[in-house]
């Protein structure tokens, strides 16, 4: 027959004791839930009204985190890079909207805009560097200005001044010559005759 030995019964209550302890230290930590996603929304956007623009972008990618299906967090992000001028993110930003989203407007003119302006200053840059004049440079710009006529108008690349009503060109009249007598001499050319220089003179 066993016998039962108090030390025993202590390390078997000590090992019951550790295991609900983890055990409660386990459910504890899992009962802390994420903010929803509205939450985080109004967190980040209180972020924008303080000026806080990066910390704001933060707050929206944890929104969309949190609901990965939402394009609203896409949309401010797509805004916020655009007027910071961070046109690549914003074009990658509104790519995620219209992944979720194909008719978002927002995202549209936020792609279209960025990318003309991603556009321009690749073209400056190439022609600081004289690549402009390279044909495959000058037949890629060519299909992008055949695609933006066909696409905003026949005009839209046409020089603006052209457009601008021009002022009528004013002529100065000829001045009047007089003769030594006060009257108005004839004008020259006039005829075949040659005006006497003695006309005026009495006697």
């Amino acid at each position: 027959m066993p016998v039962f030995r108090p030390e025993s019964a202590c390390r078997i209550a000590a090992a019951v004791l550790l295991a609900v302890a983890l055990a409660a230290c386990n459910t504890t930590g899992d009962t802390r839930e994420a903010p929803p996603f509205a939450q985080l929304m109004d967190q980040a956007e209180t972020e924008v009204g303080a000026g806080r623009v990066d910390e704001a972008v933060i707050g929206f990618n944890e929104a969309a985190r949190a609901d990965p299906l939402r394009k609203e967090p896409w949309v401010r992000i797509a805004q916020l890079h655009f007027d910071a001028g961070n046109y690549g993110r914003a074009i990658v930003a509104a790519e995620e909207v219209l992944q979720r989203d194909a008719a978002d407007p927002v995202a549209d003119s936020v792609l279209t805009v960025a990318g003309l302006r991603v556009a321009a200053q690749s073209l400056q840059r190439l022609q600081g560097n004289g690549a402009i004049a390279s044909e495959s440079a000058r037949a890629e710009a060519g299909r992008l200005a055949t695609t933006m006529r066909a696409t905003m108008g026949g005009d839209i690349l046409a020089d603006p001044d052209a457009s601008k009503p021009q002022p009528p060109v004013r002529r100065r009249a000829a001045p009047v010559r007089r003769s030594t007598a006060g009257q108005p001499a004839p004008a020259e050319g006039s005829g075949n005759k040659i005006a006497n220089p003695f006309g005026g003179i009495g006697g």
